[in-house]
């Protein structure tokens, strides 16, 4: 054993932490249709600022808008990530973490998974999918099975047909499904493979069916910050994939998206949505999340460009695109927010204005901002199929006082068939309900 290891890696930590930039701008100025893009902070080592995971304490819970109310869905569960609900009902969440090999290894990273470890929960990877069923619609979970298990880091989910899909870290995979199954125990099909790479750094694989149930949408992110382990590795990644339901033919649909995540449609005019984590290391103010409409064929500029036409200098080979072949997104999130979970709220719901129409975003929180951004579900308003308007806090409260420690932190969304709001907290090991 090398007992100077926890020592080095004790002093690497404290030297990464007490290293960076501050923002200089308030993060409203990195959100909105035209954030604010300022030059790039040169500093010794990335800023790090990583607020501890320590759970909820007793009595204590998320704030909710003024004009809800937020109650416990469901607790004790093994870091919930997504959420899907099926037509009978029931809701199913996805309890996974980060596989093996999802780090590329080296001091660096081992140093960075060292410092990460505080804002995740310490519970194991359950692998799973647990449905949980309201069966009176109080509000509160009654019954709670095993829908699947064995599965490889689960995310994205999606009932087409007599199918059930599942999106592992390294698959797409599908199962015969009844209404009103507890329990899957068939043993699953192949429809994609998703090992892209050696890597898998980003291991999400969110899932959207289209409306017709004809294609599947998935999220795949990039393997790196900004192509720092080589090209080779990013072959089909940082893209959306269009899954032929009928064929199982895929193919990249966009790309340029360092890591898509949360999807949906927007139904005045027919779009595909997606909220993507930009880069890090640039300092405290670059570069903004966002979600955007996805153009079929459309390129946004990962590695070589963010938000729009600003070019990262880190990234080494030319840009297999012209400058005006990059899309600028349509709507920054905030420097380093974390944007995972997007759902739309509009029609029928529950909630009071100003949440009427518009797309929910899960804020899982930065790591790279001093002080620290998202840890937070927002509301922006749309009008006539487009963002019209600042964003709106949905629910907060998911840090302490002092912002050292994060009782919870907030990833999947969803909107209920009732008009309540769904919430997966990772940290807290909770879905939370706004009502």
């Amino acid at each position: 054993m090398n007992l100077y290891a926890p020592a080095v890696a004790l002093a690497a930590a404290v030297l990464l932490s007490t290293c960076g930039q501050n923002a200089q701008l308030p993060i409203a100025a990195t959100i909105g249709p035209d954030p604010q893009i300022t030059e790039p902070a040169s500093t010794l080592l990335p800023t790090i600022n990583i607020p501890e995971a320590v759970g909820w304490p007793e009595g204590r819970m998320p704030v909710p808008a003024e004009g809800t109310e937020v109650s416990l869905f469901a607790g004790d569960l093994l870091n919930p990530r997504w959420l899907y609900e099926l037509p009978n009902g029931d809701i199913l969440v996805a309890e996974s973490k980060a596989p093996a090999g999802s780090s590329p290894g080296g001091f660096r990273s081992w140093v960075a998974g060292l410092l990460m470890s505080r804002a995740t929960s310490e519970v194991p990877n359950a692998n799973r999918i647990t449905l949980l069923r309201d069966a009176d619609n109080d509000g509160v979970v009654e019954a709670r099975h095993t829908f699947l298990d064995g599965l490889n880091s689960p995310f994205g989910m999606a009932l087409v047909g007599e199918y059930f899909y599942v999106a592992n870290a390294d698959a797409l995979v599908r199962f015969p499904y009844q209404s009103g199954q507890d329990t899957i125990s068939a043993a699953p099909e192949l429809v994609q493979d998703l090992s892209l790479g050696s890597i898998n750094h980003h291991w999400t694989k969110s899932l959207l069916a289209s409306p017709d149930g004809e294609h599947l949408y998935i999220g795949v992110g990039s393997n790196s910050n900004v192509a720092e382990n080589g090209m080779d590795e990013e072959t089909g990644r940082a893209a959306i994939w269009q899954v032929d339901v009928a064929t199982g033919e895929a193919r990249v649909y966009a790309e340029g998206l360092r890591n898509p995540v949360g999807m949906a449609w927007q139904p005045q005019t027919g779009e595909l949505w997606v909220a993507v984590n930009e880069r890090d290391e640039l300092g405290s103010d670059l570069v903004p999340d966002y979600m955007t409409s996805v153009a079929e064929g459309g390129f946004y500029g990962w590695p070589w460009r963010y938000y729009g036409s600003h070019v990262d200098e880190r990234v080494e080979g030319p840009m297999p695109f012209a400058d005006d072949e990059v899309l600028t997104p349509d709507y920054a999130l905030g420097a380093h927010t974390a944007s995972l979970g997007l759902a739309w709220l509009g029609g029928e719901t529950e909630l009071p204005a100003p949440f009427a129409q518009g797309m929910l975003v899960g804020q899982h929180g930065s790591w790279n901002r001093d002080p620290l951004s998202g840890y937070k579900v927002i509301f922006v308003p749309f009008a006539g199929g487009e963002p019209a308007g600042n964003p709106v806090d949905l629910l907060s409260g998911f840090l302490s006082d002092d912002e050292s420690q994060a009782y919870g932190r907030p990833v999947g969304v969803l909107v209920e068939d009732g008009g309540s709001v769904l919430v997966a907290d990772d940290v807290g090991g909770r879905v939370w309900r706004v009502w």
